[in-house]
């Protein structure tokens, strides 16, 4: 089965995907909105790891790098632990 592309919307002469929703997180413990500190734990929607991307439940694309696009186009750099010690205690 085929899928279509996303539609556009152009507004002057720069277009944008237009994103399909179906409301409000109908996870079971709601996905935190994109405006959370924590909004990277939100369950992902659509998986692209070929291309280093992934669609979350609130509209966050998360990158490989640690990189992120939110819902309203606001660029967040990657961040990295530049102290070479893991993130997370064992």
């Amino acid at each position: 089965m085929f899928q279509s592309a996303p539609s556009t919307s152009c507004q002057s002469a720069v277009c944008q995907p237009t994103v399909s929703t179906h409301g409000p997180c109908r996870h079971e413990a709601k996905c935190p909105p994109a405006t959370a500190p924590d909004h990277v734990a939100a369950r992902v929607v659509a998986s692209h790891p070929e291309q280093g991307w992934s669609l979350l439940c609130n509209g966050v694309v998360v990158f490989d790098d640690q990189g992120e696009i939110l819902p309203d186009g606001t660029c967040l750099a990657p961040y990295r632990n530049t102290a070479g010690r893991p993130l997370c205690a064992a």
